[in-house]
């Protein structure tokens, strides 16, 4: 059931949403579990049960135990987090219009049309697909079909690490891999595990042939499909060359959605959680400029003030569609789970989240490789 949010929800002040929201939390108890990923805002962020990023979201919710998940993140969010629970528990995003430009850049359908045509250009070569955790389901699915595996930013490496070694080891036995959607994060994992920018060559689904000849697609170890995340590509390396030259000693740590070359002038790449861990881990009177998104960055500042955070850019990098999901939207899916309704349901198809399990889980057991750390570039 999926209906328009009633006007009377956005009349209301901020502190009237605030003490609607808190007293249904209470009157809801163990029943429902609200997550929030770190990109949300701190309004809605103040009532999450559980936050994280997207992937450790998703398995809390499959932890929980509670019959409604309310996601504050974004749709592919709710989507693993619903195939990752039973069918008596509903997820719900409180605006379904919150969706990731990232995962947009690949449609499933353009994914099975890469994959078939990548796959007669390679002839006996071996290509494994990589489906970073930002996209849909279906397309998850189509990586879980094809012998491939989701990744995570924190675990990217070793999941191609697993891709290219032997079945013997343990590994996929590939010659190539097949990385999507995010282009930036491929090429700096490809880079991160000693492989060269030469080694990549860029796919693009808008083009027939991906704008790839045979021979390029055969020569290369990595396919990187043409997608980025609008977020990251706000940092640049002068702003790194002017944190540096404005505050001496400072430490910059960035995500690697970021370009290559952000990546390669910080001191640190690295997932939320790992950027988080970094900073915490750091002593009193650290300064840190870091790459990511803004809210994110504020909070970390507020919660340790003994150190100087800054966010790396001048202009905010804020995820425009997680901001859709808001007071208002908060208090009127809870008020419709008060009176026996579930709206806003996120429920992926048997089949799609069959398949796209699949891939999730093959990502869950892939050992780690020895030498990985918390902030790999």
């Amino acid at each position: 059931m999926n209906n328009l949010i009633d006007e009377k929800y956005t009349r209301m002040s901020k502190d009237e949403l605030v003490r609607r929201i808190a007293e249904r939390k209470r009157q809801l108890g163990d029943s429902v579990c609200i997550l929030a990923h770190h990109y949300q805002r701190d309004e809605v962020f103040q009532f999450a049960d559980y936050t994280g990023d997207s992937l450790k979201l998703a398995r809390q919710a499959a932890a929980s135990g509670a019959k409604y998940i309310v996601f504050c993140g974004v749709y592919f969010m709710a989507e693993s987090a619903d195939i990752l629970t039973g069918d008596d528990t509903a997820v719900i995003l409180p605006e379904l219009s919150a969706g990731c430009a990232l995962a947009d850049f690949a449609l499933p359908e353009d994914v099975a049309r890469a994959i078939e045509r990548i796959t007669e250009a390679v002839g006996e070569q071996v290509v494994v697909p990589i489906a970073y955790i930002n996209s849909f389901a279906a397309v998850k699915a189509i990586v879980g079909k094809a012998g491939g595996a989701c990744c995570t930013s924190s675990n990217a490496k070793n999941v191609c690490q697993w891709a290219l070694s032997d079945k013997a080891n343990g590994g996929a036995g590939a010659d190539k891999i097949f990385f999507l959607p995010d282009k930036h994060l491929g090429l700096n994992t490809a880079v991160a595990m000693g492989f060269k920018p030469d080694d990549c060559v860029r796919y693009d689904p808008s083009l027939d042939d991906g704008g790839l000849t045979d021979e390029q697609i055969r020569s290369c170890r990595f396919i990187l499909w043409n997608g980025e995340c609008y977020v990251h590509q706000v940092f640049t390396v002068e702003q790194v060359e002017r944190a540096r030259r404005d505050n001496e000693g400072i430490k910059i740590i960035v995500h690697p959605e970021c370009p290559h070359e952000v990546v390669s002038s910080a001191d640190l790449a690295g997932s939320t959680e790992q950027i988080i861990r970094a900073v915490e881990d750091s002593p009193a009177g650290s300064c840190w400029a870091i790459g990511t998104e803004v809210n994110m960055v504020s909070r970390l500042a507020r919660n340790h003030p003994d150190k100087h955070i800054q966010l790396l850019s001048d202009t905010p990098a804020e995820c425009l569609t997680m901001a859709k999901i808001d007071l208002p939207h908060l208090l009127w899916v809870l008020d419709n789970l008060v009176e026996g309704r579930v709206v806003n349901r996120v429920s992926v198809e048997v089949d799609i989240a069959s398949d796209a399990r699949i891939a999730l889980e093959r990502m869950v057991t892939i050992k780690p490789q020895a030498g990985a750390s918390a902030a790999d570039k």
